[in-house]
């Protein structure tokens, strides 16, 4: 297979950690016989230094003409004015809307070996494996938004339709049907119109899967079960901001934001694949970064826009191999365990990649 691959590094620790699971492709493709070209364009405060915009016409066009985006991270102290009339996050949610990502997939599942890093006690997070499918270019991210009475009154709006209700809740159904097939919708029904359209249009969409169980659930609730009762949920579906605040929570069930990956798709093969970690400038340029999460974000490349199912096995193989084995960047070492730096880490996943059988 030849294919075309984007490669957004971004700020901070994105670079470094995208670096990484760029040499993990190209392992991928060594091993397998593909040919992946890979192509490196500006996005977020690289982008605002160098452009005046966080995501430049060239990236977006560059990124049209690619067949996947491999996204890093954006942000950091330099572009931290929340005043400021062009931030970096705007560029990672122009280029959601502007390549009709409509669709953010979130898996978080437990590494048995890694309980212990968790601050949540081992027997309530053993066999933790759920998919939060986050809908990504409506709700409150994307409403009018303003200030009025002299600058002394904000507001956010939040908007959906019943289409794009109905569009992440079907791509829900279809990849619960490949899991557990139990989808649980989450809203807040009781207090908003937004939620209780959401909440008519999932379970009108519902019917149409009666393989699949379904539940509703109030987000205040679904933020209280993800803590008690992480196991027994199967696909979770949600709107934009609850979603982003339920998997940034969810990522303490594994122990560090730097394990979890995400994908985030559109109605075509067109996606894109970030770690769902931020820029962290804390430890930016130190060489400690976890890469996995960028690392998984490569293998739901290789699979959902690739669809090269063997090979996106062989890289999460290589990584539960090398956690198996004892191998712990610095988040997630314990007292007196030796942490492997990001580059280390990195390189041990291309080197498992070619010996996994």
């Amino acid at each position: 297979m030849r294919a075309n691959i984007a490669v957004l590094p971004g700020d901070g620790i994105g670079p470094e950690v995208t670096a990484e699971a760029q040499r993990v492709l190209e392992a991928v493709a060594d091993r397998f016989g593909h040919e992946f070209t890979f192509r490196e364009g500006l996005v977020g405060g690289a982008a605002i230094d160098a452009t005046g915009s966080a995501l430049p016409e060239e990236t977006l066009a560059l990124c049209r003409d690619c067949v996947a985006v491999l996204f890093g991270a954006v942000g950091g102290p330099r572009w931290d004015d929340p005043t400021a009339a062009v931030r970096p996050e705007q560029g990672l949610l122009a280029i959601r809307k502007g390549l009709g990502l409509y669709a953010n997939l979130r898996p978080v599942t437990l590494n048995p070996v890694l309980a212990d890093a968790s601050t949540i006690k081992r027997e309530t997070l053993e066999g933790t494996d759920l998919l939060v499918v986050r809908e990504l270019t409506g709700g409150i991210y994307f409403g009018e938004r303003g200030r009025r009475d002299g600058g002394q009154t904000a507001y956010d709006t939040m908007v959906y339709s019943v289409e794009e209700v109905e569009r992440v809740v079907h791509t829900a159904f279809r990849l619960a049907r490949g899991r557990k097939r139990h989808v649980t919708s989450v809203d807040k029904a009781n207090v908003l119109e937004c939620s209780r359209l959401w909440r008519e249009t999932a379970t009108r969409v519902a019917k149409e899967y009666p393989d699949v169980a379904f539940d509703h659930l109030l987000v205040d609730a679904c933020a209280m079960h993800l803590i008690r009762r992480p196991a027994t949920f199967d696909v979770i579906v949600t709107e934009n901001m609850f979603g982003d605040i339920l998997t940034d929570e969810a990522s303490m069930l594994t122990g560090s934001m730097g394990m979890l990956p995400s994908a985030s798709l559109g109605a075509g093969s067109m996606g894109l694949y970030e770690p769902i970690h931020g820029s962290a400038p804390d430890i930016a340029g130190q060489g400690i970064a976890n890469p996995l999460a960028a690392i998984l974000s490569a293998a739901l490349l290789l699979r959902h826009s690739l669809a090269l199912e063997q090979e996106a096995r062989a890289v999460e193989t290589a990584v539960d191999g090398a956690l198996r084995a004892g191998y712990r960047t610095h988040d997630l070492a314990g007292q007196g365990e030796q942490a492997l730096g990001t580059r280390e880490m990195g390189e041990m996943i291309v080197r498992s990649v070619a010996e996994v059988s």
